[in-house]
């Protein structure tokens, strides 16, 4: 965490040179994916908006909410071919994460489980050049949302002032917050701490200031292990009691490399209180791990389906792409294909909402619509 506001222009200034960075790898040939014909206009309300046909178009999402535009450390992909990757598979709508935990530039990694003991430090970095992206280029076919991910939930007592100077050198240009860590394991061998109770006690000014604005957090707070399945769920329960009022999305609904091991019906039931309990809670199903670990058999693709037809409003897509140099278009395109899998299981009024976005829209209030899903005479 950057402790004055001095220091967070310093480091501002120094930022203009770097926003754009050249690939070190040439842009890859590729021929788009059969998603690439949506378009804006299948979701402008009109008396004359078409019925989406889950018979013929694709069943991926459209919207990305969790995509990492810049790295932990090395250089990015370009800003102009990640919005590419977007288009060419689908996706209409985007959230536009920094990642808030920089490598040192002298760090030969761009993955921070690449460097053990290396310092993955708070930075105010990647949201700037995220933010100088966006005010030089706002694409007409696509909709992005720009995210603030500097916070250091251990640390909040400047997280305001560096607002105030998002604010001041963007006006209006930051609408979301996240991902923010309160607890990653995967992190802990790079210097991360977690929040404690007084410490998300501390938040109040902040999450004062996001309800205020009606901007969303989303917070990644790891369930546990397979060890021990809910070792950190008193932190993220500490932190929805204390703040019921605020949109939060719990990335990942919690899980992660490390905890693969807990019963379908167990994580389910512990989502379904909270959701219960607090209805300004959402949950992001980002990750491939959530894929590859618990939508793998018969019997838990239908257990998670059952779920998300009943909570259909509050259930968020995306993909967790990071894309440092190495990352191409196959790779995002994979990882829509591989998050999007579960959709096509989902009843007409899940599908609308989560794989068509209508939840997105509704907690943004963006100006679209998701589709009517077309039924038989």
């Amino acid at each position: 965490m950057i402790k004055h506001v001095s220091a967070v222009m310093f480091a501002t200034a120094t930022l203009a040179a770097c926003t754009t960075t050249p690939s070190p790898t040439e842009p890859e040939a590729r021929a788009p994916l059969a998603a690439s014909s949506r378009t804006l206009n299948m979701f402008r309300e009109g008396l004359d908006q078409a019925c989406y046909d889950r018979a013929t178009q694709p069943s991926t999402f459209v919207v990305d909410t969790h995509n990492h535009f810049r790295p932990f450390g090395g250089q990015p992909r370009p800003y102009e071919e990640v919005l590419a990757y977007l288009e060419d598979s689908g996706v209409l709508f985007a959230n536009i994460y920094g990642i808030g935990q920089s490598l040192p530039y002298t760090s030969s990694c761009t993955y921070y489980l690449d460097c053990p003991g290396v310092p993955a430090t708070p930075s105010i970095q990647n949201d700037m050049a995220n933010a100088a992206n966006l005010a030089t280029n706002r694409p007409d076919n696509l909709v992005l949302t720009l995210s603030a991910t500097f916070p250091d939930l251990a640390n909040p007592e400047n997280v305001n002032d560096v607002l105030d100077l998002y604010d001041a050198t963007y006006p209006g240009l930051f609408q979301w917050m996240g991902e923010v860590n309160l607890v990653k394991q995967a992190l802990f061998g790079n210097g991360h701490v977690p929040a404690t109770p007084e410490d998300i006690d501390d938040w109040r000014g902040f999450m004062e200031r996001l309800r205020h604005f009606d901007m969303p957090i989303a917070i990644h707070s790891d369930l546990g292990s397979d060890n021990d399945p809910t070792e950190y769920l008193a932190l993220m329960d500490y932190a929805l009691q204390r703040y019921p009022h605020n949109k939060i999305i719990w990335v990942h609904m919690g899980l992660s490399r490390e905890l693969t091991t807990i019963p379908a019906d167990e994580h389910i039931a512990l989502m379904s209180d909270r959701l219960d309990r607090y209805p300004n809670l959402m949950l992001d199903i980002t990750w491939r791990v959530i894929a590859d670990n618990y939508f793998d058999t018969p019997e838990n693709v239908a257990a998670y389906t059952a779920f998300f037809n009943q909570y259909y409003d509050r259930i968020l897509t995306g993909t967790d792409f990071v894309a440092s140099f190495n990352k191409t278009f196959n790779v995002y395109a994979e990882e829509v294909e591989v998050n999007s899998m579960i959709l096509s299981e989902l009843d007409n009024r899940a599908f609308r909402h989560i794989a068509l976005g209508q939840a997105y829209f509704d907690l943004l209030d963006l100006p679209y619509r998701a589709p009517d899903i077309c039924t038989a005479n």
